[in-house]
């Protein structure tokens, strides 16, 4: 539900009651949704993110043990990175891999997105469950083990 505000210094915003309005600014069934939304992150999503997010990031290094092209995982909460590389030590961006990875699970139900240049983020919703998570992971997986194979990389 659309909300939005206003917000700055008094010596900013003096304005007279009513010389100021925004399109989305207090419908009252948008700040109950608002309100609603800010219950369920403080007292429900915060903690799935934390606890579901560790659980992503420990599963991503392990994946990481056996596809030699992830040169890095790294991220805090349910935002994870995984850096593509064409060598662990040198570092050098895996670019059409990534691209590769990104389309490829893509056609397999999973959408994924680049970043940089050789980054794919991981940034589901707060609410994701660790099944969803393993759904998720299988398809990624997959992906990424054809990818690497066409790149003569596995």
């Amino acid at each position: 539900m659309p909300l939005g505000a206003c917000v700055a210094r008094k010596s900013v915003m003096d304005w007279p009651r009513g010389s100021h309005g925004n399109t989305f600014g207090g419908n009252p069934l948008c700040c109950a949704a608002a309100l609603a939304t800010i219950d369920l992150i403080e007292n429900e999503y915060l903690e799935n993110a934390a606890i579901v997010g560790k659980y992503l990031q420990d599963a991503l290094q392990e994946i990481m043990a056996h596809h030699p092209s992830i040169g890095d995982v790294r991220g805090i909460g349910l935002m994870i990175g995984v850096e593509f590389v064409l060598d662990r030590q040198t570092k050098l961006p895996a670019e059409t891999l990534c691209n590769r990875v990104v389309e490829m699970a893509f056609e397999r139900g999973l959408i994924l997105l680049s970043c940089g240049k050789s980054v794919i983020r991981f940034a589901p919703p707060l609410s994701i469950s660790k099944a969803e998570i393993d759904e998720g992971l299988i398809i990624f997986e997959e992906a990424l083990s054809l990818a690497e194979k066409e790149a003569k990389l596995a």
